[in-house]
């Protein structure tokens, strides 16, 4: 396994994007406002080869984030540990500048399911989800970032809300945030709350990382708006304009933005992260 030539200590309080390898050539050439990248932690646990030479090379001149999507923190039975000590080995040699992975759940009796799956928000669950962050913790030996889900369902038996359930998970384990800003615009036109009263109640303090991604449009079985959290397509303009209120309440913050499906060729996503540039500069100015 390679060393990392290079490592960053922190994100960049700027813009970053899901790399892609059909971008890298651009990304060598001219990265324009692209000042970190993120990458899915699942993609680089081999051995060797292209994705990793590609990674090492990004990974002199980029902070880099790992994000992973496979741990099932949320899960009912232990973590995997063939999963966390590959894990562990990508991080060890990378030294990524961050990691964070989702409040959700993709595995049941030995079996990944392809779906990031809600949990309630109970006191039982909050104790194994953080027994489950304090052992990603300890055995990576840094803070890990829990990202809020995009939901299109509630549980009846969820005594909390989910920003009460996150801050009560960082409480309990030190662990940071990532706030996805088109997850909350998602989960809030799908069960009828008001995205601007979700991250008022958002321990923004503890935000590390915001994200930013596409969503899809469809109906559910009684003709109500329902929207997919696909990343295949531009941010939505009312998912910018979330994202101005939550930089609003917190000031500049590592921005991230997410195209994982119908990947576009560099302009449009170098595009979409220009608007993301634009949108911290309010800030900054």
């Amino acid at each position: 396994m390679p060393d990392a030539s290079h490592s960053f200590d922190h994100l960049p309080q700027g813009v970053g994007v899901g790399y892609k390898p059909q971008h890298f050539q651009a990304l060598c050439d001219d990265p324009g406002p692209v000042t970190w990248l993120e990458i899915h932690a699942e993609n680089y646990m081999g051995d060797g080869g292209r994705p990793l030479a590609q990674l090492r090379h990004l990974s002199a001149r980029f902070p880099v984030s790992v994000h992973g999507v496979g741990l099932s923190i949320g899960g009912e039975g232990p973590l995997d540990p063939e999963h966390l000590s590959r894990l562990k080995r990508l991080v060890d040699w990378l030294n990524p500048a961050s990691f964070s992975e989702h409040l959700a759940w993709s595995t049941h009796d030995g079996a990944f399911l392809n779906d990031l799956l809600p949990l309630p928000y109970t006191a039982d669950k909050r104790d194994q989800v953080a027994a489950h962050i304090d052992q990603v913790q300890q055995t990576l030996g840094r803070q890990m970032l829990l990202e809020n889900p995009s939901s299109y369902f509630a549980f009846a038996e969820s005594t909390v809300s989910e920003p009460d359930f996150l801050h009560q998970i960082v409480q309990k384990t030190g662990c940071g945030l990532l706030l996805d800003v088109n997850n909350v615009f998602v989960s809030a036109t799908n069960l009828g709350f008001s995205p601007q009263d979700y991250i008022d109640a958002f321990p923004l303090d503890h935000v590390g990382e915001i994200h930013l991604g596409g969503h899809d449009d469809d109906t559910d079985d009684h003709g109500a708006p329902l929207l997919i959290d696909s990343h295949g397509r531009e941010v939505a303009d009312p998912v910018w304009a979330l994202l101005d209120y939550v930089l609003a309440r917190t000031g500049s913050r590592p921005v991230l933005v997410e195209w994982d499906t119908d990947v576009p060729d560099w302009p449009v996503l170098a595009a979409e992260a220009a608007r993301a540039d634009t949108a911290l500069g309010v800030q900054v100015g």
